[in-house]
């Protein structure tokens, strides 16, 4: 008599659905579906279309794991994604890694000093999240430390921003100055926590998850710049509904996957003008009749933001990401 074959649907039965809640690198925690937490590895080809990834599966995936007998479980499927954002890897030219994937907004914790935020670092961030679909708050934090000269600083960022389209919000997390303000926009939805290491992001975490017990350090006194405090990403529930996912603190934003040809769509001060410009293949960088560079000569943009956009074009010499710190 032959051998009954197994059911084809029995290892899709023995799959649990989750969400990734914590990525180590080599490790993923996902919360499955039932409340339980399982520490997974990854296996398959989680390959995404046409981009190399340092991490295929990151916090904020839906996935499908697979149990195992001691307690752990393999990720065996991962779900399309709404949306994610990515950089250019560290040290890695030709890779990228996600920072987070289904993402209704993404709040960047910037500080006027101490340390300071460039205005470039801002632009190729938001021009990032622009190209991956995906909203940004602006957060300027420390309002507390500010000298007058710098709230005056803060005071034309913010104008800058608020001019080009972008909200803002400034506060204070260690006091409480305007967190008010950011509840508005981060309750009930998944939010990105993302800026430089020493920006606070983990003292306002504390304060938005007051269960998140995140480590803070103070700022390095040689350089005046932050120290890593958090390694990982992790993805917090916050106490109205909602999610916080924090990540690692970062010293510079390489873009990825950003063809210079289309740079300027994603710096929307610029992608306005565009139509004005005699060729529609316009670079904005030496053309005749480029509104783009008429409106910089004349004060219309502002300088940094031209500058930002420049910056993006010149991502394409990738051999200067290879020594990146």
């Amino acid at each position: 008599m032959a051998r009954a074959k197994p059911s084809a649907n029995k290892a899709a039965e023995a799959l649990l659905g989750g969400l990734v809640v914590r990525s180590t690198g080599s490790w993923q925690t996902v919360r499955t579906d039932d409340g339980r937490t399982w520490e997974c590895k990854v296996k398959g080809n989680f390959r995404l279309r046409g981009i190399r990834s340092t991490n295929p599966v990151a916090v904020g995936d839906r996935v499908a794991i697979q149990p195992l007998a001691d307690g752990t479980a393999w990720v065996r499927e991962l779900a399309d994604r709404r949306n994610y954002i990515v950089r250019r890897a560290s040290n890695l030219s030709k890779q990228c890694h996600i920072l987070a994937a289904n993402l209704d907004l993404a709040l960047l914790i910037a500080t006027v000093a101490h340390p300071e935020t460039s205005t470039t670092f801002i632009d190729r961030f938001l021009a990032s999240a622009q190209a991956y679909r995906i909203p940004v708050l602006l957060v300027w934090n420390k309002t507390d430390t500010y000298t007058a000269d710098e709230r005056a600083a803060l005071d034309a960022l913010m104008a800058l921003y608020r001019g080009i389209g972008y909200p803002c919000v400034a506060l204070s997390a260690l006091t409480g100055e305007g967190m008010h303000a950011l509840h508005a926009h981060i309750d009930g939805r998944t939010t990105l926590l993302s800026g430089h290491s020493g920006v606070g992001k983990s003292t306002l975490l504390n304060a938005l998850v007051p269960d998140a017990a995140a480590r803070t350090q103070a700022l390095s006194t040689v350089h005046d710049a932050g120290q890593h405090t958090t390694t990982f990403s992790q993805l917090f529930d916050l106490p109205a509904g909602g999610a916080l996912i924090d990540t690692p603190g970062i010293r510079g934003f390489g873009t990825f996957d950003i063809d210079p040809r289309e740079a300027s769509h994603y710096f929307c001060d610029l992608f306005a003008l565009a139509p004005a410009c005699r060729y529609a293949d316009c670079t904005h960088t030496h053309e005749p009749g480029c509104a783009v560079l008429a409106a910089a000569a004349e004060g219309r943009i502002a300088p940094s933001r031209y500058a930002s956009y420049l910056s993006i074009l010149a991502d394409k010499d990738e051999a200067k990401y290879r020594d990146a710190p």
